[in-house]
């Protein structure tokens, strides 16, 4: 799968930039700068003007790439929506048993993210802590209706519907696939904020507990065994 993805570019919808950071040494940079600023000091904190100053670059040469930092955001969140989505996809392609496959696909959406050297200039364990603590703000706004209909969330979207899929394959019965997909999408990221930052509001103190807890929410919902 390593060798695969080396050589996969994950596209993002062309409005969210104006500049596609991934066809330059400037862009890959904003990219790389940017995951580490917006952890380091927080998305409130974080400015293009500081930006600026670490890359050693004009503030202006950053809005050649993105119109604000709200933009960013949405490339950021999006490209991790898609490098999971892939690791999605390889991971259960070959794997028949549609009770399996679900149970690797809920193994792959809520585990621990490990850097991936795939993409140098993209450090995915500190992206994945932004996602954690960061990804409500890129759609809890007052544009959210119009930038869905813009396609900004289609890989997220994308991704939650091929869940939905092997949910269905192994209980075709079951009336609430897709609120199940969404849930555990959203609820494998709360989990880790809950573990970060509430500890006594979660009994899932360790990345396999995540996984446990979702995987029995699963199948205790299709009635179905978790069997192999």
């Amino acid at each position: 799968m390593d060798r695969l993805l080396r050589s996969i570019k994950i596209e993002i919808n062309e409005k969210i930039y104006k500049k596609d950071p991934q066809s330059s040494d400037l862009g890959k940079k904003i990219i790389e700068h940017g995951i580490l600023m917006i952890h380091e000091l927080g998305f409130e904190d974080f400015t293009f003007k500081k930006l600026g100053v670490q890359i050693g670059s004009n503030e202006s040469s950053i809005y050649r790439y993105f119109e604000n930092k709200h933009k960013l955001l949405l490339y950021l969140t999006s490209w991790y929506w898609g490098w999971l989505e892939y690791q999605l996809v390889f991971s259960t392609n070959s794997i028949q048993d549609n009770t399996h496959k679900l149970k690797k696909a809920i193994e792959i959406v809520t585990m621990e993210i490990e850097e991936d050297s795939s993409f140098t200039y993209i450090n995915e364990v500190l992206l994945n802590k932004i996602i954690i603590n960061e990804y409500s703000k890129s759609y809890l706004t007052k544009e959210v209706d119009k930038e869905n209909k813009e396609g900004y969330f289609t890989i997220y979207k994308r991704l939650a519907d091929r869940l939905s899929e092997m949910i269905k394959m192994v209980n075709p019965e079951y009336s609430f696939p897709t609120s199940l997909a969404s849930t555990l999408l959203e609820g494998s990221l709360h989990q880790y904020f809950l573990r970060d930052h509430f500890t006594s509001l979660t009994e899932c103190k360790e990345p396999s507990s995540v996984t446990l807890y979702f995987t029995d929410l699963v199948f205790n919902s299709l009635n179905i065994k978790k069997n192999g």
